[in-house]
């Protein structure tokens, strides 16, 4: 149903609600967006009222909701909040800012949702498949679909969470990569069998995408994969024809049974086996649109991994220093320590703890870390739990900085920021606390 001349209700005055605004605007339909906040960027107001956008805030009024054809909800409103209920109270049809674009838009779909890996995988999927087409990276990973829908592209390389997914009802993409599975999420999805059927939609009929792309070391996925509808291709190990994984230090793409070496292990700028994942997940996704070996293996070879995200900053004087900012919980963290084997490595962790159990995260830095270095709110307990765990190499130090000029004065392989924490007891987010690491560590080597 083509949105011209439709009444088109937008939730929220989030980056996506702007987006979807703009877009339906775009496509002649009537757009009202109504926010419930009373604290709101008046310019954005302004700009989207003189585009003829009506605007309210502060509340819902029914003047706004009445008569309306299609809502169009943000991420941030869960589907139990109360203006949603309104909405399925007078049979309003509400969807995503994803599903608009998908429902008005010949572009096809690349969707990768999981609750790890989503933001590397979709980067470096647009990054390879740049090489052969006009591909964007769009979603959750920061650039709202709508808002790039009606350019001229070949392929949207959209990172798609479980709150986007749980409101596109006919989005069916060209392709699905589902890159692992672990409870999160639960409040907002009220459930976590809800949690994981929001993701299972886009490879299950009448969403199935044509090419379903799984994770075979993931338990609770290799098991799904018996009840996709789609065309399924397993990653991480070899299951079936169809399939992406390492032998002998080569990641090997098998279609049908034939099989193609595209990369040496060694060659890959990322490391660790989770990034590992996310490089197979992007070569399955470039293989199947038509992009060639070559080509592929280049892409790879110019990636440089997302910010804050394992990112390694430098090396100097033989120490390698990595920022991995964004680890802030000891799960996220626990994978980036699991990627050093055999190097001397030290930790620096801590921040704001978020008082999650902590018995993985010392058993990870027993087998993988050398020394650990604590900072902020969090070093007591870090520093009992690690104690009781039976690792007693710590030091603990007042600041960023502190703790780096100690990790050099160390001399080992490698320095790495995982926090395992938030970040809010010494920075304003975790980006900010990868820059401050960043810029002392580029002024110290």
């Amino acid at each position: 149903m083509s949105i011209t001349g439709k009444k088109i209700l937008v939730l929220g005055l989030s980056k996506s609600g702007i987006a979807a605004a703009k877009f339906a605007k775009s496509r002649h339909a009537n757009v009202y967006l109504t926010e419930s906040k009373s604290d709101v960027d008046l310019n954005k107001v302004n700009e989207l009222q003189n585009s003829g956008i009506k605007v309210e805030y502060a509340h819902h009024s029914e003047e706004f909701i009445n008569d309306t054809d299609i809502a169009v909800t943000s991420p941030g409103i869960p589907p139990h909040s109360e203006i949603i209920k309104t909405l399925r109270t007078k049979n309003i049809p509400v969807i995503s800012e994803l599903e608009l674009a998908y429902r008005e838009s010949d572009i096809p779909f690349i969707i990768i949702t999981g609750t790890n890996g989503k933001t590397t995988t979709t980067s470096l999927t647009e990054h390879i498949l740049l090489k052969k087409f006009k591909a964007k990276a769009c979603g959750n990973i920061g650039c709202p679909p709508c808002s790039i829908a009606n350019e001229n592209l070949d392929y949207f390389v959209c990172e798609a969470s479980s709150f986007q997914l749980e409101m596109s009802p006919s989005l069916k993409p060209f392709i699905a990569v589902w890159t692992n599975f672990t409870p999160d999420h639960i409040d907002w999805h009220q459930g976590l069998e809800n949690y994981f059927n929001a993701k299972a939609k886009v490879f299950k009929k009448p969403q199935a995408a044509k090419y379903c792309v799984l994770n075979a070391k993931d338990p609770k996925l290799a098991e799904f994969a018996n009840q996709v509808d789609g065309e399924v291709f397993m990653f991480g190990n070899q299951i079936g024809p169809n399939c992406c994984y390492e032998e002998n230090g080569i990641i090997i793409f098998q279609k049908d049974g034939n099989k193609e070496d595209i990369i040496k292990i060694s060659d890959c700028p990322l490391i660790g086996e989770h990034n590992y994942q996310n490089i197979m997940c992007a070569i399955i996704c470039a293989k199947l649109t038509g992009v060639d070996n070559e080509k592929i293996r280049q892409a790879i070879m110019t990636f440089k991994a997302p910010e804050h995200r394992l990112e390694k900053i430098s090396l100097s004087k033989g120490i390698t220093f990595y920022n991995d900012s964004k680890a802030t919980n000891p799960e996220a963290s626990i994978v980036a320590i699991d990627s050093f084997n055999n190097q001397n490595v030290v930790l620096i962790a801590g921040g704001r703890d978020k008082n999650t159990d902590l018995t993985e995260f010392c058993q990870s830095v027993k087998r993988h870390i050398t020394t650990v270095i604590l900072i902020g709110e969090a070093t007591d307990r870090f520093e009992q739990n690690l104690r009781i765990n039976g690792f007693s190499n710590i030091i603990k130090e007042k600041t960023i900085e502190s703790a780096v000029d100690k990790g050099i004065e160390l001399k080992p392989d490698v320095v790495l920021l995982s926090p395992a924490c938030a970040s809010f007891d010494m920075f304003n987010s975790y980006e900010h606390r990868g820059e401050v690491f960043k810029k002392y560590v580029l002024s110290r080597v």
